[in-house]
C-alpha cells in the first residue's frame, strides 16, 4: 500500500461525491421553477441513497469482480471477498469500492436534468436502481473491469463512456417516452435562480478534479496532469460558450457560461489520462462548439424535451472527447500516445466501437426499464401536480417561505 496514493484517492472520493452532494443537486435545481426546487434535489439525494446500497450488494461485483467479458461475477457480492487487508494495486481495495460508488452515484444522477418537473418521485428511483444494474454496471465491466471493450484496448480514463454516453442517451431515451412539459417548447420557464447554477457547476467543477485526477488511482504525474488538462478544457468551454452568446444574442449569460463549463469538463473526461495542455485546450474549444450546437438540434429541431440538456451536454460531449483523444494524445501535442501497435485511425476504430455499444445497449436497456416502470408504478406526475408543483405535491414541503 502506498500512503500518498492513499491519501489522494481518499480526497478524491470526497470531491467526486461533492459532485452530486451538493453540486449536480444544485446546478440542476436551480434551472428548473421555484415551485420543483426541492423535487429535484431530493431525487439527488434519494438516488445516492439508494446506489451505495446497491453498489454495496451487488453493483460492485457485476462491475469488477472476475466474469466474462460482458459481466463481472457474483463473488463480490456484499463485498465478501473485501476485507480490511485487501488491496487494488496500491491503494485499499475498500476505498477503490467507495471510490468506483461515487462514481455510480453521480451517472444515474446525471439523468434527473432530462425529467425535471413532471415525472413520479418513486419512478425515479425505480429506473435509477434497474439502470444501475442493467446498465451502469455491465459498461463498467466492459471498460475498466477487463471486459471485452478493455481488451480491444478502448481510451476511457475517468467515464467519456461509461459515465457521460450512457447518461446521456439513457437520458434522452426517458425524455422521449415521458414526453415533454406543458408549454414546451415555446412556454417553458426560465431559470428560477441563476446564481444556484453557478455555484452548483462551480462545486462540479471543483470535484472534477477528483473525478478526473483520481481515476489515475496514484499521486502521480498522470494525476498532475489529468488535473491541469481538466481545468484547461473548462476555461476553454466556456469562453466559447460566452463568445457565441455574445455573437448570437448580444448579451452572453451567466448559465449559458456555466453550461459550456459542464460541456468541456464532460468533454475532457475520457482523454484526461491521455492527453496534454493543447489537447485539453482543443478539446474544451470542439466540446464547446459541438455542445452549444447539440442543445439547438435535440431541443429545437427534435423537439425533446431533454429539459436540462443532458444528452447534448453530457452524451455529445463524453462522445466528442471519447473519439477526439485518438488524434489529441499524439507525444507532438503534449499527449502521452497510444498502445502499442495502435494508430490514430485504429484506436479511432476501437473508440467509435465502444461509443456506439454504450449508445445502443443505453437505448434497448433504458427502454425495457422506462416501460416496466410505466406499466407497474407509472411514469408521469398528474398534469394537477405538474401545475401545483412536485414540491409540495409529491414532498409537502416548499422551497422558499415568503
Amino acid at each position: 500500500m502506498s500512503a500518498a496514493d492513499t491519501s489522494w484517492i481518499l480526497t478524491a472520493t470526497a470531491l467526486v461525491l461533492l459532485m452530486t452532494l451538493p453540486g449536480l443537486g444544485l446546478f440542476y435545481a436551480g434551472l428548473v421553477q421555484a415551485k420543483n426546487v426541492l423535487s429535484v434535489l431530493m431525487h439527488c439525494i434519494a438516488i445516492a441513497c439508494l446506489v451505495s446500497i446497491l453498489w454495496f450488494v451487488i453493483g460492485y461485483s457485476l462491475a469488477f469482480a472476475p466474469g466474462n467479458a460482458w459481466i463481472g461475477g457474483l463473488s463480490n457480492t456484499f463485498l465478501a471477498s473485501v476485507n480490511r487487508d485487501s488491496l487494488s494495486g496500491t491503494i485499499p481495495e475498500t476505498l477503490f469500492v467507495m471510490f468506483q460508488m461515487t462514481f455510480a452515484i453521480i451517472t444515474p444522477a446525471l439523468m434527473v436534468g432530462s425529467f425535471v418537473e413532471r415525472i413520479k418521485f418513486g419512478s425515479v428511483l425505480m429506473i435509477a436502481g434497474l439502470w444501475l444494474l442493467i446498465v451502469y454496471a455491465p459498461v463498467v465491466h466492459w471498460v475498466w473491469g477487463g471486459g471485452w471493450l478493455a481488451e480491444m484496448g478502448v481510451i476511457d480514463f475517468a467515464g467519456g463512456i461509461v459515465v457521460h454516453i450512457t447518461a446521456g442517451v439513457s437520458a434522452c431515451v426517458i425524455a422521449v417516452v415521458l414526453g415533454p412539459r406543458a408549454g414546451f417548447p415555446k412556454n417553458v420557464n426560465p431559470p428560477h435562480a441563476p446564481w444556484m447554477v453557478m455555484v452548483g457547476a462551480c462545486l462540479l467543477w471543483v470535484g472534477w478534479f477528483g473525478f478526473n485526477a483520481g481515476s489515475a488511482l496514484a499521486a502521480d504525474q498522470s494525476a498532475g496532469m489529468a488535473m491541469l488538462v481538466t481545468h484547461l478544457s473548462a476555461a476553454t468551454a466556456s469562453l466559447v460558450w460566452l463568445v457565441i452568446e455574445k455573437l448570437k444574442f448580444g448579451k452572453p449569460s451567466l448559465v449559458g457560461l456555466v453550461t459550456g463549463t459542464i460541456a468541456g469538463l464532460a468533454t475532457i473526461t475520457p482523454a484526461s489520462g491521455s492527453v496534454g495542455p493543447i489537447g485539453g485546450i482543443l478539446l474544451g474549444l470542439f466540446g464547446g462548439v459541438i455542445c452549444y450546437i447539440a442543445v439547438d438540434i435535440i431541443k429545437h429541431r427534435f423537439a425533446v424535451d431533454d429539459s436540462l440538456d443532458v444528452l447534448a451536454v453530457h452524451g455529445v460531449g463524453g462522445a466528442t472527447g471519447t473519439l477526439l483523444v485518438a488524434f489529441l494524445a499524439a507525444p507532438a501535442l503534449g499527449g502521452a500516445g497510444l498502445a502499442e501497435g495502435m494508430t490514430a485511425m485504429s484506436q479511432l476504430g476501437v473508440q467509435a466501437t465502444g461509443a456506439v455499444a454504450a449508445l445502443v445497449w443505453s437505448i434497448i436497456a433504458t427502454l425495457v426499464i422506462v416501460y416496466v416502470t410505466k406499466a407497474t408504478i407509472g411514469l408521469r406526475a398528474s398534469s394537477d401536480d405538474e401545475t401545483e408543483g412536485l414540491d409540495y405535491a409529491h414532498h409537502g414541503e416548499s422551497g422558499y417561505r415568503l
